[in-house]
């Protein structure tokens, strides 16, 4: 099957370079900047750690300024994440769950205040905007569910060497058990890390 895969989000803005400064606070790279005729301009930016990125710009899109709603920022903390756009000088909600359980109502409806008791992963979130009005939610995520991971990304090589470590003390526990040197030792590092990141099987 062919992937399809979300790799930009287009968010409308009302001024550039105020939503472009603001993005770039938050830790956004700016990977373009491109002006051309009739005022035609496109920003590309890109948040820390994701394999997709939001444009902004001129011309981009006909959606009124602020008009969107829950672009979801996926992090491993939400507390943690809450305090660094607080410190960047970000107005952001209270950390929160759903009454639910499962997933977040649209507006305030069924917030209850805290992270998920159990800290379930995907139940924990906040929400912030731009100066713009559109509106973000970060939503904690510690563990993948089965099958939503269809590769593996390290983002340094300090995540690479942790894992190959990790890897290499589960490969002797291995090698224990079979009492043998395991000779496709690669194929169970590689399976080894590939479960240990959430890809499913």
């Amino acid at each position: 099957m062919v992937e399809f895969k979300i790799e930009v989000v287009v968010v409308p803005v009302s001024d550039v370079d105020r939503a472009k400064d603001f993005y770039k606070r938050i830790g956004f790279r700016e990977d373009v900047d491109f002006s051309g005729d009739g005022g035609f301009r496109v920003v590309h930016l890109t948040p820390p750690g994701s394999a997709a990125s939001l444009i902004i710009g001129s011309g981009v899109t006909d959606a009124a300024p602020g008009s969107e709603r829950g672009v979801h920022l996926i992090v491993e903390d939400v507390v943690a994440a809450r305090a660094e756009l607080l410190a960047a000088g970000v107005e952001v909600s209270e950390v929160f769950h759903d009454a639910g359980g499962v997933f977040h109502h649209a507006g305030t409806v069924g917030r209850v205040p805290g992270p998920h008791p159990e800290r379930q992963s995907y139940g924990s979130f906040a929400s912030f905007a731009d100066p713009d009005g559109n509106t973000f939610v970060l939503q904690e995520v510690t563990e993948r569910r089965p099958g939503r991971v269809r590769h593996v990304v390290y983002r340094s090589a300090a995540e690479v060497e942790a894992a190959l470590r990790d890897a290499a003390l589960a490969h002797g526990v291995h090698e224990a058990e079979l009492g043998h040197p395991d000779p496709d030792w690669p194929g169970w590092y590689a399976a080894h890390m590939a479960r240990a990141a959430g890809l499913g099987s």
